[in-house]
């Protein structure tokens, strides 16, 4: 069964590890996702699935993380630059080792570029420098969407992708908060919305104080991005979000059974 810590006593976690030594910690960000979904939708894909999986789940599910990068600086953003979210995972997943946890799975309800690279490079790190614990602990990065077969078939759909507030982030949202989600979807420019769809790091652009190769960029968000949804939310319905939900609830199980069964 899965031992949720924020309902958890000392007396609980001792209980808890003596049942598993895989650690959950779901990550989630605070960002736009356009005019009809919350704020918190990113929080929910990484919060929802280890709570859905309940008593099939040996795991324990830590508090998840409600804060890293985003990129997008629409209202209602809250940016935690890559660095300072990578530190913070890399010491969060040193004290559940220092626990005794042997399987820690960072279960990532956002994604983006720049986050998954601090937060690769800085756990490989803290196995690098850490050469006992890398031959005794395994640490997983895992987008959650990565679970569900229809629901990774929608980012790879071609020409256009389904990314960020699109059909399937709607879909989730309308099975799991349906009394978040608003009936009026906005959209940006057609033009613009192509272009999200064809490439979601094209919300991002680079200028040069001096056009010469050595110079770094300047980033920003592109100014004449004004909603930012990076799909298809008008294709969603509640069915196709119970759908991804189970396949992504499964899959958690799947990979948590195949880690413990490695622990063996």
């Amino acid at each position: 069964m899965a031992f949720y810590m924020e309902d958890m006593s000392v007396r609980d976690m001792h209980k808890a590890m003596e049942q598993t030594k895989t650690v959950i910690i779901p990550v989630g960000v605070v960002e736009q996702h356009g005019y009809h979904l919350p704020l918190s939708t990113d929080i929910h894909n990484a919060v929802q699935v280890p709570r859905l999986a309940g008593d099939r789940l040996n795991a324990v599910v830590a508090p998840s993380v409600n804060y890293c990068f985003s990129g997008g600086e629409l209202l209602g953003t809250v940016n935690v630059s890559p660095n300072t979210f990578g530190l913070l995972m890399s010491e969060i997943c040193e004290e559940f080792v220092r626990m005794g946890f042997l399987n820690i799975l960072v279960l990532l309800g956002h994604g983006g570029t720049e986050n998954l690279d601090a937060l690769q490079n800085t756990l490989q790190m803290l196995l690098r420098r850490h050469k006992e614990l890398a031959n005794k602990i395994s640490i997983s990065i895992i987008d959650v969407f990565e679970f569900s077969p229809t629901g990774m078939a929608a980012t790879n759909m071609e020409p256009e992708h389904d990314f960020h507030a699109g059909m399937v982030e709607t879909a989730l949202m309308m099975y799991w908060k349906p009394e978040l989600v608003q009936d009026e979807i906005c959209q940006d420019d057609e033009e613009i919305c192509r272009m999200m769809r064809q490439d979601c790091d094209w919300f991002a652009k680079h200028d040069k104080i001096i056009d010469h190769p050595f110079i770094v960029d300047k980033v920003s968000q592109r100014p004449e991005i004004k909603v930012g949804v990076m799909g298809f939310p008008e294709r969603a319905t509640r069915e196709l979000g119970e759908k991804v939900s189970n396949e992504m609830v499964d899959g958690l199980i799947d990979y948590v059974n195949m880690l413990q069964e490695k622990n063996k």
